[in-house]
C-alpha cells in the first residue's frame, strides 16, 4: 500500500518495531484518555496516577500519546481550585513519563500533547491574540518569535507536541471557528502557517529544544456548507489545492512533524479515511514524513459509512492516520491485524512514524537524555517573553474602518467626560477568544480598566447598560464596545469532544457556536442608533469579536470604527492605546466584512463578483479583503513591473511625511486573465511589513515566479494587472 512506504528509520526504531507485539503496536497508535482524567492529588502530597490511567498502561504496555495533561477550561472542568499550577507541571509531567515506561517493556516515553491554538491552555499559560487578529497585522516574523516562545513555555512544562489551529480558511462567517483562520486568504495563510511551523519547531528537523506542531485541520474545514461545523465541503480538486492546501504544503515545506485530520469530508469522503489527501497530497506530492493524528471521535464517526468501528479504523489507518483521538475504533486494529496481514502492514507503517517522532523527541532509552529536562526555571522566563510579545501582536491586531473628520485619535487633555458603553465594556473574558484557560487574577484588564487608569483625571461614566440621556449629558464622546465573546462557561454543555452542545451561556462564538445570522448580536444595532440619536457628541465603535459581522449600521451611526478581533489578555491597554494616540492602528482586514447578513458568504478571491446580483442587497461587501485605514497619511508611487524570463520584479515606492517613522503594509495584488480556467478577481500575489523613516521614502520590491504570476495555460492574450493601493501596472507573459 502507498502508505506503508517510507524512509529508512533511525536503528533503534526499528529494533523496537521488532520486538513490540501487535498488542504493544497497537498502543503505540492510540490517545484514548482525557488526560487531566489521568492524575490526581495523592493524599500525602505530590501527584499519582488514577486507576482508568494505570489500566490503559497495563493493557497496552505503555501509550502512545496522552491528550491535555494540564487543559484547563469549562469542558475539562479544571480551574485554579483544582488544576495543574504552572510550577506543578514539570513534575507531573515526570511521574507519568516514568509510570508509562515503567509499564513498558522496553521503557518507551509517552507523547504529551496540549492545545496551543494561541497560547498554552493550561493554568497560567500564556495567551496572543486568535488567530484571526493575528492576521490582521500581516507579520509572520512576529508571529514566528511569538511561536517560538508559546513552545518553549510547552518544552520547559514536558509538552512534545502543540496542537494548533492554522490550516482553516475563513470561507463563511457564520461558521464559529472563524477565530481559529488566519483568514480567507490562501497566500496570507500559508505565511503564517510556516512562521507557526518555525516559531515552534525551531526551525530544528528534529524538534529538540522545542516541540512538534500537530497542524488542525486537514482539510477545507472552513469550507463546510452553510458555515456548519464538521459538515461537508462542496469543493472540486482545484477549489481544494489552490485555496485549502497551500498552507498545508508550506507547514511541510517549514517541516512540520503532525498534522490533524479534520472531521469534514471534501466531496462524500471523510478527512480521516481519505487517502488521496492524507497519502497522495501529504506524503508522496508534499513528501511529509511525520504523523497524521485524527480529530477527537473522528475514526469512530467513520462507522456510519463503514458499517463497524473495526472497518472503520482500517479505514483510517489505510488512508494515512497514524494516531487517534479518544477513538474506540483504534482499539481495535488488533484484531483486524491477525485477520489480515494487510492491515498488519500498515500498523507497522503507522507505529513506525510514531517512534520516529518519539526518538526525534527523546522518548526512547537512547534518546531519553538528550532533551532538556522541564523545569520551573526555563518556564518562567519563557512565560514573560510570550507575554511581551502577545502584547506586541495585541497592538498589530487593530483594523481602523472608518474615521470621519479625523475624529481618531482622541486626544486625552481636551476629554473631561467620556461615556464607555456596550457589551465589551467591562468584559475580560470577550477579548480572549475560544481554547482558553481560566487567567490569573489582575493578568488582564477590561476595556473600563484600561480607560480609567489612561484618563485618571477624565470622568468615565461606564453603566452596566444603555447610558441615560444623564450619562450622556455633558459627554465629549461615547465609546461604544461592540461584538461578540467565545467565552465558555463552566454551566455550559459539551459534547465528548469538547464542542458546545445545546444553547451556549455566554458565547456568541467558538467551536460549537455556528450562527445563521451573522449581524451582531443582543440588540446591539439598536443600542447603535439610540446613542447615536441621544449623543451630542462624537460616537466611537469598537468591534470585539472573532468573526465578522455585518457592521453597516454600526458604520452608518458612528463616526469612527475600530475592529480589534479577539486581542487577547493585552487587548484593552493596546484598544485603549489606540483610540488614544498611543500607538496608530496599521492592521488590515483579513477577511470580507458583508455589508448583509444574507449574502455571505462573500470572498474577495471568489471568481465572479457578489455586487449587482442580489436585487435587495446590490452592493453586499462593506469593506473589502485587505483593507484598513491609518491616521497619518502614506504615500505610494511608481509602481513598476519588469518581466525577464521566469522571473518578474515588481517595485513600488512608498513616502513617509510625517516626523515619527511609520509601519506600513503592502500588499500586491494580481488579477490574471488569458489562461485555460476561470480567473478569480482578484488574488493576492506577495506582501510586506515594512518601516518608513520619519520624512523619508523606501521601496518595496518583490521577485515572483513568473507561473504565479499569469494564469495557468497563459495564451498570447494572457495579461495580469498588479494593484498595490490606488495604483495599477499591467503584465504580459514572455512570447
Amino acid at each position: 500500500m502507498p502508505n506503508t512506504e517510507h524512509a529508512p528509520a533511525p536503528a533503534p526504531v526499528e529494533r523496537l518495531l521488532a520486538e513490540l507485539t501487535p498488542r504493544e503496536k497497537v498502543g503505540q497508535l492510540n490517545q484514548r484518555l482525557y488526560g487531566w482524567q489521568a492524575v490526581e492529588r495523592a493524599p500525602r502530597g505530590g501527584f499519582r496516577l488514577t486507576r482508568p490511567a494505570r489500566a490503559e498502561i497495563d493493557r497496552w504496555g505503555g501509550l502512545g500519546a496522552l491528550y491535555g495533561l494540564f487543559r484547563a477550561d469549562a469542558w475539562s472542568g479544571r480551574s485554579w481550585q483544582d488544576g495543574i499550577r504552572p510550577e506543578e507541571r514539570a513534575e507531573v509531567a515526570a511521574m507519568v513519563q516514568e509510570e508509562v515506561a515503567r509499564g513498558s517493556r522496553h521503557r518507551i516515553g509517552v507523547l504529551l500533547s496540549e492545545e496551543a491554538p494561541h497560547g498554552h491552555q493550561a493554568l497560567g499559560g500564556t495567551l496572543l491574540p486568535t488567530n484571526l487578529a493575528v492576521a490582521a497585522g500581516w507579520d509572520p516574523d512576529l508571529l514566528t518569535e511569538a511561536a517560538a516562545a508559546v513552545a518553549a513555555e510547552l518544552a520547559a512544562s514536558g509538552v512534545h507536541m502543540a496542537l494548533v489551529s492554522a490550516l482553516d480558511l475563513l470561507r463563511d462567517p457564520r461558521w464559529g471557528r472563524a477565530e481559529e483562520c488566519f483568514g480567507e486568504d490562501p497566500l496570507l495563510a500559508a505565511e503564517l502557517t510556516r512562521a507557526v511551523v518555525t516559531g515552534m519547531q525551531g526551525g530544528h528537523q528534529d524538534g529538540r529544544g522545542s516541540v512538534a506542531v500537530v497542524l488542525k485541520h486537514l482539510a477545507a474545514q472552513g469550507e463546510a456548507v452553510g458555515g456548519r461545523n464538521g459538515q461537508s465541503a462542496v469543493i472540486g480538486p482545484r477549489d481544494l489545492r489552490e485555496l485549502h492546501l497551500p498552507s498545508a504544503r508550506a507547514a511541510v515545506e517549514a517541516g512540520a512533524l503532525g498534522f490533524m485530520a479534520a472531521y469534514n469530508d471534501i466531496d462524500g469522503v471523510p478527512c480521516c479515511a481519505n487517502r488521496e489527501l492524507l497519502t497522495g497530497f501529504l506524503r508522496t506530492e508534499c513528501g511529509f514524513d511525520g504523523i497524521v493524528m485524527a480529530d477527537g471521535q473522528a475514526v469512530d464517526r467513520l462507522a456510519t459509512m463503514t458499517g463497524s468501528p473495526e472497518a472503520a479504523a482500517v479505514a483510517a489507518l489505510e488512508a494515512g492516520v497514524d494516531l487517534s483521538l479518544w477513538d474506540e475504533s483504534f482499539t481495535l486494529l488488533e484484531s483486524a491485524m491477525s485477520q489480515d496481514t494487510r492491515v498488519a502492514e500498515l500498523v507497522d507503517a503507522a507505529c513506525r512514524r510514531v517512534l520516529t517522532l518519539k526518538h526525534r523527541l527523546g522518548l526512547l532509552p537512547e534518546t531519553a537524555h538528550g532533551r532538556p529536562a522541564p523545569g520551573p526555571d526555563r518556564l518562567v522566563p519563557a512565560l514573560r517573553t510570550t507575554d511581551q510579545l502577545s502584547r506586541r501582536l495585541a497592538r498589530q491586531s487593530l483594523v481602523l474602518l472608518h474615521n470621519a473628520d479625523q475624529l481618531l485619535p482622541l486626544r486625552p487633555r481636551s476629554l473631561t467626560k467620556v461615556v464607555l458603553a456596550g457589551p465589551g465594556a467591562h468584559d475580560v473574558t470577550a477579548l480572549l477568544g475560544d481554547y482558553v484557560p481560566p487567567l490569573p487574577e489582575a493578568s488582564a484588564v477590561s476595556l473600563e480598566h484600561a480607560l480609567r487608569e489612561a484618563l485618571p483625571h477624565t470622568e468615565i461614566v461606564c453603566p452596566p447598560g444603555p447610558p441615560s440621556p444623564a450619562d450622556l449629558r455633558g459627554a465629549d464622546v461615547v465609546i461604544l464596545a461592540l461584538g461578540g465573546t467565545s467565552h465558555r462557561a463552566y454551566d455550559d454543555t459539551f459534547a465528548d469532544n469538547g464542542a458546545v452542545t445545546g444553547p451556549a451561556v455566554v458565547a456568541t462564538a467558538g467551536e460549537g457556536v455556528d450562527l445563521a445570522d451573522v449581524s451582531l448580536p443582543g440588540g446591539q444595532d439598536d443600542l447603535v442608533t439610540a446613542v447615536r440619536a441621544q449623543a451630542g457628541c462624537p460616537v466611537v465603535a469598537v468591534v470585539i469579536a472573532g468573526r465578522p459581522h455585518v457592521l453597516t449600521t454600526v458604520t452608518d451611526h458612528t463616526d469612527a470604527v475600530l475592529w480589534a478581533g479577539y486581542p487577547g489578555p493585552h487587548g484593552a491597554e493596546a484598544i485603549t492605546g489606540a483610540l488614544l494616540g498611543g500607538h496608530e492602528p496599521v492592521g488590515l482586514l483579513p477577511f470580507t466584512a458583508p455589508r448583509h447578513a444574507a449574502a455571505v458568504p462573500v470572498r474577495y478571491n471568489d471568481r465572479h463578483p457578489a455586487a449587482d446580483v442580489y436585487r435587495d442587497a446590490p452592493d453586499p461587501v462593506l469593506f473589502p479583503f485587505g483593507f484598513g485605514l491609518r491616521y497619518g497619511t502614506i504615500a505610494f508611487d511608481h509602481l513598476t513591473a519588469d518581466v525577464s524570463g521566469r522571473s518578474v520584479r515588481v517595485e513600488v515606492g512608498l513616502t513617509n511625511p510625517a516626523p515619527a517613522e511609520a509601519e506600513v503594509i503592502v500588499p500586491l495584488f494580481g488579477h490574471r486573465t488569458g489562461g485555460t480556467t476561470l480567473p478569480r478577481r482578484r488574488e493576492l500575489l506577495a506582501f510586506r511589513r515594512v518601516t518608513v523613516p520619519p520624512r523619508g521614502s523606501v521601496t518595496v520590491a518583490w521577485d515572483l515566479a513568473a507561473a504565479r504570476c499569469f494564469a495557468e495555460g497563459a495564451t498570447a492574450r494572457a495579461r495580469t494587472d498588479l494593484y498595490v493601493s490606488d495604483l495599477s501596472t499591467t503584465i504580459r507573459p514572455p512570447q
